[in-house]
């Protein structure tokens, strides 16, 4: 019986050996089964549900084996599930239990939302998982980020001596096909083509102000929100400011140097007021003609709604670029207010969810006012529709 149920959780979870030594198979079934099974591989002895008991030390090895067995994905979507139906969270206080998990996006933002309670070795070691995570978030995202918000080019005129960071890699890489290299399966240009920089004054900047809502339903947006805003920051091409707001106000701006100092001065969860927000946001606002306010909430909003959709239409009669995005995140579609949605998108601001990987894209198209609702349409991207 003990074989087959262990022959069951390698193939419902993939394992990447299909060929594990006994011992290892009751280990990898009794990791599985402390949280998703019955009987004696349970935690504590219990039967029912398994339990992670409240040992670190147990939940450390438990953690341990779950990622010896399998994938970096698999080992997030088990950890995911023990911190909702386990309560992992409190646990994450324990530096020994941080130190084993897999950090992830969703980690990072769990980790915030304990902050305040944690012990300091813990929160010493959190800033070291977050710092992990940052790093990689930063090494997948700031290339494309940057390259697609980098105003100070002017994309008008070109030169054969291009800075490194101004190479147009399309064309390029065109115009020297016939250099390609098999043997290296790579082209080797022989001219490079890029775009030749014109100096800007500081007032002659877009200004980009990203307003997010840190309630707790939108916590993986604001990670990747702050990993935005801290690479648009280092940009000498763009001013960036980041706001963050549940029915208190954040104004992380001067913080983006640090994307992890910026996520540990979070404080995700508490209640929403949407209005008070963007009223600060377009304080801020100097020249609105120059301006892109990116709203980041779902638009459940605890204040006033009606005050909110007057103060959204009279940025955008202003000249400001409103784009509202309903989630940043990998998750899909999120849950949101369809009315107040509605209500939005009918001001002609484009309402819709974002993924991380198309966020440069957007930032590009909004920077040269391109039509946001053509760009969505061309990704495949579904905008909310105006109330009728």
């Amino acid at each position: 019986m003990n074989e087959e149920r262990e022959r069951r959780w390698r193939l419902a979870v993939g394992s990447e050996d299909d060929a594990l030594p006994q011992e290892d198979d009751r280990r990898l079934s009794k990791a599985l089964t402390m949280l998703y099974g019955e009987g004696e591989g349970a935690a504590g002895g219990g039967k029912g549900r398994g339990s992670l008991a409240r040992s670190a030390p147990s939940v450390a090895r438990w953690l341990g084996d779950i990622r010896q067995f399998f994938p970096t994905s698999v080992v997030q979507v088990v950890q995911k599930d023990a911190m909702e139906r386990l309560g992992l969270q409190q646990m994450l206080l324990e530096p020994e239990l941080l130190a084993a998990v897999e950090a992830d996006v969703n980690l990072v933002a769990t980790l915030i939302s304990l902050r305040s309670v944690m012990p300091a070795k813990a929160k010493a070691i959190a800033r070291e998982v977050i710092g992990k995570v940052v790093a990689a978030l930063m090494e997948r995202l700031e290339q494309r980020t940057a390259e697609a918000v980098r105003g100070a080019v002017d994309r008008r005129r070109r030169t054969g001596r291009p800075r490194f960071p101004d190479i147009d890699w399309p064309r390029t890489i065109q115009a020297n096909l016939r250099h390609y290299q098999p043997a290296h399966r790579t082209v080797v240009p022989e001219r490079l083509i890029g775009f030749m920089r014109r100096q800007r004054r500081l007032v002659d900047l877009d200004e980009v102000v990203l307003c997010v809502d840190q309630s707790g339903s939108m916590a993986s947006s604001v990670v990747y929100a702050s990993i935005f805003a801290a690479v648009m920051a280092s940009l000498p091409t763009v001013r960036t400011k980041l706001v963050c707001f549940d029915t208190a106000i954040l104004d992380l701006t001067e913080d983006l140097a640090d994307p992890v100092e910026v996520l540990f001065g979070v404080q995700l969860g508490g209640g929403t007021d949407i209005n008070q927000a963007v009223a600060y946001c377009e304080g801020r606002i100097e020249r609105p003609a120059r301006s892109h306010l990116i709203l980041i909430t779902d638009l459940f909003e605890g204040g006033n709604s009606e005050a909110l959709v007057a103060r959204l239409a009279r940025l955008v009669a202003s000249g400001v670029n409103v784009i509202t995005l309903l989630a940043l995140s990998d998750d899909g579609r999120p849950a949101h207010d369809p009315m107040l949605s509605a209500r939005v998108a009918a001001l002609g601001v484009p309402v819709f969810a974002c993924t991380p990987d198309h966020f440069p894209a957007l930032m590009a198209a909004a920077l040269k006012r391109e039509n946001v609702h053509d760009w969505a349409a061309e990704a495949d991207i579904k905008v909310v529709r105006a109330a009728e």
